[in-house]
């Protein structure tokens, strides 16, 4: 059989075909188009959130007394441990008595003296007293007679007060702890020479009462206009009676176990800072707590009415406004500039710029362009696991045992 001839084929439809050939075989199918990339996102509502105000604070003691030596005179024993307890009345120091006994001995012995001068005095003026009511003596003799006589029992009244002077210098010797409490390092030794004058003050050691604890700190005079202005306008509410509740955080990051009160906040700002001080009292019978301490005062002031609130890693930042990035009902990224008000834990509570329902970009902010379309889902979310291939078998029935077997 012999072959169609193509004599009757037009050249026309011949280059066509030819061009369609090469056409199909130089053109590549388009990329499919990326998806929206997953962004975490929290819907805003309001809420009602606690008001702490974070301060930094030190630690003092309930008491704290400077014991000081009262006599001078050569230090001859420490009759206590340093860094223990003592208790009120407890003998700490001893200054050498030999001294003041001396002294007291001859304010014994001057008061003696006075006494029989007053004796003698005493015994002329009842001699007189008679004689002159017959005017057997003159009246020089009688007003000589009652001089001395007043001048001997003042004379009396001044030793006897040189005797207990001298009694109270002797007592003065064994120097006494005046309160109960954990006494510190001694600042004289044994052998030294104490002193009460005005020039050496005499301080031997320092006596700190620790059940209970203050905690000291200062708050900004912004800080309370500002707190009482949302007081008026309803914005927080303040503590029940009054009293606020207050928390520390010590030095490692942990808080203090144990909370306390604020029990004094001073009626005038200091002109120097700027800032008003105050006080919070803290139940201390582990000692866990000592004085000097430098910790953070969490001061709970009230509670946030229909507050708004973000994770703080949603806040960013643009030159000197802090935003954030809120997605649309389109899907769409917005960056909304923002107020920001105190932070509450791990949150910062927005006091202007979103509002409710609005839904604000805490993950995947780096993936989050203005004006880009996202595909918002709940923050902390996990992303979805890998997919298997179309085609592949599944681990699942028949598949599950063929596999298996191999």
């Amino acid at each position: 059989m012999q072959p169609a001839s193509t004599a009757n084929v037009p050249v026309s439809a011949i280059l066509l075909s030819v061009a369609a050939l090469l056409a199909g075989c130089g053109e590549k199918a388009a990329p499919p188009k990326a998806p929206p990339p997953e962004v975490g996102v929290v819907t805003i509502q309001p809420r009602t959130l606690p008001l702490v105000s974070e301060q930094a604070g030190q630690t003092a003691g309930f008491r704290e007394v400077e014991v000081r030596a009262r006599v001078s005179g050569i230090l001859v024993k420490r009759l206590y441990t340093e860094g223990q307890q003592v208790k009120e009345g407890q003998v700490l120091f001893q200054i050498d008595p030999d001294p003041f006994r001396a002294a007291l001995d001859q304010a014994r012995g001057s008061l003696r003296q006075q006494q029989a001068s007053l004796e003698r005095a005493t015994q002329d003026r009842d001699r007189i007293v008679p004689l002159f009511k017959e005017n057997a003596v003159s009246r020089k003799d009688f007003d000589d007679a009652n001089s001395n006589f007043e001048g001997a029992t003042a004379s009396v009244a001044i030793a006897r007060a040189n005797v207990t002077q001298a009694e109270i210098n002797l007592g003065y010797t064994n120097v006494t702890a005046p309160i109960s409490g954990f006494a510190s390092k001694e600042n004289k030794s044994e052998g030294s020479l104490v002193s009460n004058s005005p020039g050496d003050a005499g301080l031997l050691t320092t006596i700190s009462q620790l059940d209970p604890m203050y905690v000291n700190f200062a708050f900004a005079e912004t800080e309370k206009l500002e707190y009482d202005q949302n007081i008026r306008t309803g914005r927080v509410v303040a503590p029940k009676d009054l009293r606020v509740p207050v928390r520390v955080k010590l030095a490692d990051g942990t808080i203090y176990d144990t909370p306390g009160l604020l029990d004094f906040a001073d009626a005038k700002v200091d002109p120097k800072t700027g800032t008003i001080r105050a006080r919070a009292e803290f139940p201390n019978k582990k000692g866990t707590l000592l004085p000097g301490q430098f910790v953070r005062v969490l001061a709970a002031m009230g509670e946030i009415q229909n507050a708004f609130a973000v994770p703080e890693r949603a806040i960013t930042q643009a030159q000197a406004t802090r935003l954030v990035l809120v997605v649309n009902a389109q899907n769409k990224v917005e960056p909304h500039p923002v107020v920001l008000g105190p932070r509450v834990g791990d949150e910062i509570v927005i006091v202007s710029g979103v509002k409710a329902g609005d839904r604000v970009i805490v993950d995947g902010l780096m993936k989050a362009r203005p004006g880009s379309e996202v595909k918002p889902v709940a923050a902390g979310a996990k992303p979805p696991g890998p997919q298997a291939p179309t085609g592949a078998p599944s681990l699942t029935g028949p598949a599950k045992s063929e596999a298996a077997k191999k």
